[in-house]
């Protein structure tokens, strides 16, 4: 029998026992760090920018030489010259006095605003005149207002995003301290399998699960490493798996994880490390098996694609990020289900939905299939969990549902 624990122990119990690793980073360049784990705080050493300046093509000015001008009565200030892109502003205005500034440009000393070109004219002496009154600061971005020497940019476990390695191009960071990939072995088992390429025979079917969880880990930033089918022989298996091991930081082993008399991956576990956890109380994935050999994980997911799916989003991946000390951020939009749901198998029972807006209102549409098809998944926007101990959720019920992001 199965000894289960509810989906809030399972996450508890990748808490307790699994720690973010150690002596694990390594330094890349820019242009190999997006998507990676930051593995220390990025503190600035210097002022971005390291210069007031424009966010306007106009003219650099003291905002009280222009309180109460209008079109009808425009300030007169003399032009000091202009500020070319890419020089210093080496000059100090005057009262009374305005320079040229593009975007972007440098602000000269004794500005304190720049009002935009199209409230201004040149009368050609010399003189312009400005028929809207600036403010202090207006247009303006001041020297550090981006970042300054001592603030803490990005933190650790960030995931980093093509804006994180804008910032950090910004800020003169070409070497970027990162997390090192892990290293996750797959192994399919089962009699009844055959790779894709091939045409299955009669009680045959083609391997789903290597390849979908390889690319799942793969968008997630995980390196995988494809040990192929394995026959259920609890010796082969266990060479394979003890091979995966050695190589590998963690172990996924997809099939053999119910009670069947074949069902070897639970006393395989148990013969090189730990059992933490066989069975979890949900649908999809009831039949889950959890261990530990050293620091490195094993876990043995269920054979159907669908149920494999939903334990690796829900556990594995948040398994992999406590190992990675990775922040983890999940995305959710509140829906209003299109149909009522039936749920009464005392288990959270998580279902697929498309979304789509009607009169202004974001819809949820579960996907309607048997148990264990893999076309429930193709195509979901996400999914949605009704509770344990919840009958099920009536049409126009809203729910939250945990977006897709394409891993």
């Amino acid at each position: 029998m199965l000894n289960v624990l509810t989906p809030d122990e399972v996450s508890e119990l990748i808490k307790e026992k699994f720690s973010p690793l150690k002596n694990s980073t390594e330094a890349v360049g820019l242009d190999e760090a997006v998507g990676r784990v930051l593995a220390e705080d990025i503190t600035a050493s210097e002022y971005v920018p390291d210069f007031d300046r424009s966010t306007v093509d106009g003219y650099a000015l003291r905002a009280k030489d222009t309180f109460g001008c209008s079109d009808a009565i425009p300030a007169l200030l003399t032009l000091r010259g202009e500020v070319l892109m890419g020089e210093s502003a080496d000059f100090e205005l005057d009262e009374g006095e305005c320079c040229y500034v593009p975007t972007g440009g440098a602000i000269p000393n004794g500005a304190d605003c720049c009002v935009m070109i199209e409230y201004s004219e040149d009368f050609g002496d010399g003189t312009i005149g400005i028929s809207k009154s600036g403010a202090p600061g207006q247009n303006m971005i001041f020297r550090g207002d981006d970042v300054f020497p001592g603030k803490t940019v990005l933190e650790r476990g960030r995931v980093l995003a093509s804006q994180d390695i804008g910032a950090l191009a910004a800020m003169g960071v070409v070497s970027v301290p990162v997390v090192k990939k892990l290293t996750v072995g797959i192994i399919s088992t089962g009699d009844e399998l055959v790779p894709p390429e091939e045409k299955p025979r009669a009680g045959q079917v083609r391997d789903v699960n290597s390849h979908m969880l390889t690319a799942m880990l793969s968008a997630f930033g995980v390196k995988c490493i494809n040990y192929g089918i394995s026959v259920d022989n609890e010796a082969k298996l266990t060479e394979k798996v003890t091979k995966a091991v050695s190589e590998c930081d963690a172990v996924l082993i997809s099939g053999g994880s119910s009670v069947g008399v074949k069902d070897a991956t639970c006393r395989i576990i148990e013969s090189i490390g730990e059992l933490l956890l066989h069975g979890i109380a949900m649908k999809p994935g009831k039949p889950t098996i959890m261990g530990k050999c050293g620091e490195k994980p094993l876990v043995g997911l269920p054979g159907h694609p669908v149920a494999a799916y939903f334990v690796t989003r829900l556990f594995v991946l948040p398994l992999l990020s406590r190992l990675m000390g990775r922040e983890e951020p999940t995305y959710t939009v509140t829906a209003a289900l299109s149909e009522s749901v039936g749920a009464n198998h005392g288990r959270a029972q998580y279902a697929c939905v498309h979304l789509r807006y009607e009169n202004g209102k974001l819809i949820a549409v579960p996907v309607r299939s048997k148990s264990g098809l893999i076309t429930t998944l193709a195509g979901a926007d996400g999914y949605f969990c009704i509770d344990r101990d919840c009958e099920g959720l009536p049409k126009g019920a809203e729910v939250s549902v945990t977006v897709c992001n394409g891993n």
